[in-house]
């Protein structure tokens, strides 16, 4: 869950992890910590159809979520990071 600054700049204040409710490291309007952030409209043939939703997981509860799938996610590492 991310909030903002109100106003015309709408600054990063905070990033908490919707699972675990941890507040990750945020400085200057930056996310100082890595986390993995969904964003999904849902579209045609789905049951939350036009719905849109957004979360934040910590990498440690990525983790724990992907250890629950049944066909493991495909990782590759990088050489170069931007």
């Amino acid at each position: 869950m991310r909030k903002y600054e109100e106003g015309q700049d709408k600054k990063l204040t905070e990033v908490v992890c919707n699972r675990c409710g941890r507040k990750l490291k945020v400085e200057n309007g930056y996310l100082r910590e890595e986390c993995v952030a969904v964003d999904k409209t849902f579209g045609y043939f789905s049951r939350r159809d036009g719905a849109s939703m957004h979360f934040d997981l910590c990498e440690d509860c990525c983790d724990e979520l992907m250890a629950l799938f049944a066909v493991p996610a495909e990782t590759v590492e990088e050489t170069e990071l931007l």
